[in-house]
């Protein structure tokens, strides 16, 4: 069946058959029974062939906090160009892996980890106050949801607490005037405050340290990692 789709579409338009897809716009492309695999393997060797860093020692993933970078007065001056692109390249990377420039929220029951999400954000923010407020917005509608369920079951919940480590996020939601640094937020997003108006959903502030939900979003170190692991009711298997 393969074989005859690439006549027919030969036969229709200037092509030929190369064979399995290796690379798509720069990104290595992986199939295996399992799944097809996109990575960034291949660019970042060649990153680290490019800038001279190949024998760099490695490091664990979670990141490890145990080497600091110190300044080194007697060192030659750095080659502003070269640092540019090896910027520029990084900045690259990370906008090509949609699994580091995620939207997160996870919803528990009681002490019990019920849901959780953990996506790419559809919507351009222009802050990252508009991207936490996006992202509790989300939030918000998988509690509604969560509430509507419950119903089924003679449960019904008001002020459901929404944990969010961005004030100005939160004051967005208390504050029903439009002014010029939210009129550029889609409408769509901004249900969030009428849902807290009602009382259905309380949004409070919990430090950086505690946020949970950026287990799903951000690089952390190890401590960190084992923290939230543990305040997330998920065994650990290390």
């Amino acid at each position: 069946m393969s074989k005859e789709f690439a006549d027919v579409m030969a036969q229709k338009f200037e092509m030929s058959m190369m064979g399995e897809l290796k690379f798509f716009l720069g990104l290595e492309v992986r199939q295996v029974p399992d799944g097809i695999f996109i990575n960034q393997g291949k660019y970042i060797i060649d990153l680290l062939k490019k800038f001279g860093f190949t024998d760099c020692s490695p490091t664990k993933t979670p990141m490890t906090t145990a080497h600091h970078l110190t300044a080194d007065s007697l060192g030659a001056d750095v080659n502003s160009t070269s640092y540019r692109a090896m910027i520029g390249s990084l900045l690259y990377l990370t906008a090509s892996r949609p699994d580091i420039i995620t939207s997160g929220g996870c919803q528990l029951l009681g002490n019990r980890l019920i849901s959780w999400s953990s996506k790419k954000q559809t919507s351009v923010a222009c802050s990252t106050t508009e991207a936490e407020y996006v992202a509790a917005g989300r939030c918000c509608a998988q509690v509604l949801w969560i509430q509507n369920q419950l119903l089924d079951y003679g449960f019904k919940f008001r002020k459901t607490p929404i944990c969010c480590d961005n004030t100005s996020a939160i004051l967005i939601t208390q504050n029903p005037v439009q002014h010029t640094k939210t009129k550029h937020i889609e409408i769509r997003h901004h249900f969030i405050r009428d849902i807290s108006q009602k009382g259905k959903v309380e949004l409070f502030y919990v430090p950086t340290t505690e946020h949970l939900a950026d287990l799903f979003t951000k690089a952390l170190d190890e401590k960190t990692v084992q923290y939230l692991i543990g305040e997330l009711g998920m065994l650990s298997m290390e």
